[in-house]
């Protein structure tokens, strides 16, 4: 029998602190002014006495993963934008309650560490998270040997935010008359992709396909990272009267708008012409639009419910920040359900 050790179990620490050392320059770009360093590096620390401008604030967290999309990362050898697609997932839950992201924390499993790929994750990590205006204060990369296979992985996210209790958006704020405004989404997103898979394994659809509808290949399509919205909702939410976000993730538009609805109200909607790699996925894969709207965001990919007099401010303000939005429908008495006119 050979030596027993840690490496011939399958987990290289060595390869591991060359991770570390590779992740360094990226994680310069994720910070804030609150990040207070901690020098042993067991845990990051924030500052909170900036929190002494709020009269009552109420700390906000949120946790979420990417899902299977990080399979077609894998089978692309494309790292660098799925970190996009974790920030995502969780500073834009944060914002829904018009909470700004402070700061975020990674996990990332993997079969075995390769540094180069840790620290592709992390770079994108830490742009998104440069985009969304929070800090990246620590993580953990775990080598799973024997559980996960060698080129396997698998990453998570927890961020918290901080909102006023005066400020706190939501269902109370909402009433009849309320305009909803839809958000234009990068494409799908970090949701449905294990129909997305399914679709791939049953039709004749490939990674490397290239779709004329796109103009490109659907493995690059399939990879555009989620849209970050949080600095632009915290900026609307500033400048007009939004009364609630509703951050369009599994289950599609629907299901998660009725979540910021009061039980005295419905939103009434009108359906819009998706983006061509929502009917490309529909019409190749023979799905059916109930199942495509309780799936995927349709284009949507947050809606914001604003005072009907500070839509047309809400519209100009969106257009002026380089994010494409119309009046998706409106907030009607009711039971708290959402249909399409």
């Amino acid at each position: 029998m050979s030596d027993t050790s840690y490496e011939a179990a399958g987990v290289d620490i060595a390869a591991g602190d060359r991770a570390v050392q590779l992740m360094k320059s990226h994680l310069a770009k994720a910070r804030r002014p609150e990040v207070v360093q901690d020098s042993s590096g067991f845990a990051g620390l924030f500052d909170a006495s900036a929190l002494r401008r709020y009269e009552r604030p109420l700390l906000a967290t949120s946790t979420d993963g990417v899902g299977t999309k990080v399979d077609l990362a894998r089978r692309l050898g494309v790292y660098d934008t799925i970190g996009h697609d974790l920030v995502g997932m969780v500073v834009d839950d944060l914002v829904v309650c018009g909470a700004e992201p402070l700061f975020m924390t990674d996990y990332i499993a993997c079969g075995r560490v390769v540094p180069e790929r840790i620290a592709a994750l992390v770079s994108g990590i830490a742009e998104a998270c440069a985009l969304a205006g929070c800090a990246l204060v620590g993580g953990e990369t775990a080598e799973h040997p024997g559980l996960l296979e060698p080129d396997e992985f698998d990453l998570a996210g927890a961020g918290t935010g901080v909102v006023e209790a005066a400020r706190l958006l939501g269902p109370q704020r909402v009433t009849p008359g309320d305009v909803v405004l839809g958000l234009a989404s990068s494409g799908i997103h970090s949701n449905g992709y294990s129909l997305v898979r399914h679709l791939l394994r049953e039709t004749n659809l490939s990674l490397d396909t290239v779709v004329p509808e796109l103009g490109r290949s659907l493995g690059e399509e399939l990879l555009t990272p989620t849209r970050i919205y949080a600095r632009d909702c915290l900026a609307l939410a500033y400048a007009a009267e939004v009364h609630a976000y509703a951050h369009i993730t599994g289950g599609g538009l629907a299901a998660n708008l009725a979540r910021s609805l009061p039980p005295t109200c419905d939103a009434v909607l009108r359906r819009r012409t998706p983006p061509p790699i929502f009917s490309v996925l529909q019409e190749y894969g023979r799905v059916p639009l109930a199942e495509m709207d309780k799936t995927f965001n349709q284009g949507v990919g947050m809606a914001a419910i604003v005072r009907v007099t500070h839509v047309d401010a809400a519209l100009r303000l969106l257009a002026e920040r380089g994010v494409e939005a119309w009046p998706l429908g409106e907030v009607v008495s009711g039971a708290g359900r959402v249909r399409f006119a």
